[in-house]
């Protein structure tokens, strides 16, 4: 049981990334799963979180209008779209995962069961 998570680099502000988290085995394929990300010296803190229809989503303040998660099931992949990037977006980024399609709290670390390895992205100004 893996999350693996792709896709970040090196970029300046204003520029685009798209993380991918790849989930191993079946049973993954519907439930709810998350981006979250940590700074050095800070918390991990929640980005989105998608259900596991993927109809519904939900985004912290500060990236709604800039990021935007998708899921396709058929693959066992979730996605983070990341536009208008800013310095202050520089963290790892990690991917996570719950045990049920639909969960009650997905900003909460708490909620999740399963974790990648986190991506890198880093934002210069």
């Amino acid at each position: 049981v893996q999350l693996q998570a792709s896709g970040g680099g090196a970029v300046q502000a204003g520029d685009s990334l798209r993380l991918s988290c790849r989930a191993s085995g079946r049973t993954f394929r519907r439930l709810s799963k998350a981006w979250f990300r940590q700074a050095p010296g800070k918390d991990r803190e929640f980005v989105a979180g998608v259900n596991g229809n993927g109809d519904r989503a939900w985004y912290a303040d500060f990236v709604k209008g800039r990021f935007t998660i998708s899921r396709d099931n058929a693959l066992n992949t979730v996605d983070l779209q990341m536009n208008s990037l800013d310095p202050e977006d520089t963290a790892v980024y990690y991917c996570a995962a719950s045990r049920f399609e639909e969960i009650t709290y997905y900003a909460l670390t708490s909620s999740y069961a399963y974790w990648g390895q986190g991506t890198q992205v880093t934002v210069s100004s």
